[in-house]
């Protein structure tokens, strides 16, 4: 069971950043308002294929319970307890849950069974098969990022630093390893990247470290930003978004930090440039693409990282993960829009109200090519986004 200290901290540690305005670009920049909806002369469409309610969604909690893309079927998972398998392609529900457990991260996965948090800091294995509990363990705190596994290993990553590596079958405690966090950090966490043989933790310092997968051991690290300024504000540091595999490296980006290359195998930085993110970035056709901390959308050319466009009618918005479909680049932002851009100039192009509590989790594509999208009050839908008739 978490600390009374630990629980308050990480409410505290959210509101203090909503107040300074945490979503800019630096926060010794003045607090700025949303900028309002844009009006825009659409020539794309969001056509929904199906949709779903997934039980009170994030219920009012600031949660990123995002759903398991496990191909033919997805998995979700609602705040307050419910558990649902959906197939992918028609939405039709294969198995459906109601636990008494109130759920802290979105779901994780192996070929065998599913992974989550509760509340109450500890970890559930289910079975992928009907969602029946298998094991579960007690963790030192919260974990608000989804559980990550190879198979054999499943791996959480704590509020307070702590990287834990478990059994993935029988639940057994393999090992631990303590990162420090420094005493401001951002209400969020990035999944660990979890290997054969290297786990790959990102921390509110700032550091990403690799550990070896069998004992947790430090292999690397690596700085993606540097604590700067006096006050512990002016010195957040965090990376927020799970870091992208990119066949021998891994593309991270932080919070008042840097968007990087780091080799996977040696921490050895292959390029960087300046940036501020709190989600992961997008990478397709050769480009990258990232949802700046300040909202601004940017679009920068891979081989030498010059920048292509850059799209700030959405600033200050607290915009999702980009996701590519197509000739398109779509967002959500907090009042539960989804936004579509012209990949080629970033032009908007297309706008869909979904979810009136917001999106918080990224949209995803499915291995039909589909969009998954989840809202916060636990809208789930599938869409095509097309040319508008």
């Amino acid at each position: 069971m978490p600390s009374l200290y630990n629980r308050l901290r990480g409410r505290a540690i959210l509101l203090v950043l909503l107040l300074a305005g945490m979503a800019g670009c630096s926060t010794t920049d003045t607090f700025e308002q949303p900028a309002p909806l844009p009006e825009i002369e659409a020539t794309a469409e969001f056509k929904r294929v199906w949709s779903m309610s997934v039980g009170d969604g994030h219920d009012g909690d600031f949660l990123y319970l995002a759903p398991l893309n496990a191909g033919d079927l997805i998995y979700a998972a609602s705040a307050d307890g419910e558990l649902y398998a959906v197939e992918s392609e028609a939405g039709k529900v294969v198995w459906q849950r109601e636990t008494n457990d109130r759920i802290f991260s979105g779901l994780g996965g192996d070929n065998d069974r599913l992974y989550l948090t509760t509340e109450d800091a500890e970890l559930v294995a289910l079975s992928r098969a009907d969602g029946t509990e298998l094991w579960r363990q007690s963790l030192p705190t919260e974990v608000l990022s989804a559980p990550q596994s190879n198979g054999n290993l499943v791996v959480t990553h704590t509020i307070d630093g702590k990287v834990l590596g478990f059994n993935a079958a029988s639940g057994e405690k393999l090992w631990q390893y303590d990162g420090t966090v420094p005493v401001l950090s951002i209400r969020g966490a990035a999944a660990p990247l979890v290997g054969g043989d290297i786990v790959i933790a990102s921390f509110a310092s700032g550091r990403m470290i690799a550990l070896t997968a069998d004992a947790g051991q430090p292999v690397w690290q690596y700085e993606v930003g540097q604590p700067q300024g006096r006050t512990e504000l002016e010195r957040l540091v965090d990376i927020t978004g799970q870091p992208l595999v990119l066949d021998s490296a891994i593309l991270a980006v932080g919070y008042q930090g840097k968007l990087a290359l780091v080799d996977i195998r040696t921490g050895q930085e292959i390029w960087s440039r300046k940036a501020s993110s709190l989600y992961s970035p997008m990478v397709g056709g050769g480009d990258i693409y990232l949802a700046s901390a300040n909202g601004d959308l940017v679009a920068l050319r891979g081989s030498d990282r010059r920048e292509i466009w850059t799209q700030d009618r959405l600033a200050w918005r607290q915009l999702t993960q980009p996701m590519l479909y197509n000739d398109y680049l779509v967002v959500g932002d907090f009042e539960g829009y989804l936004h579509a851009l012209n990949r080629e100039d970033g032009a908007l192009v297309g706008q869909l109200e979904f979810d009136d509590e917001g999106i918080r989790v990224p949209a995803q594509r499915l291995a039909n090519g589909n969009l998954l999208v989840f809202g916060n009050s636990g809208e789930m839908a599938v869409f095509k986004v097309q040319p508008q008739d």
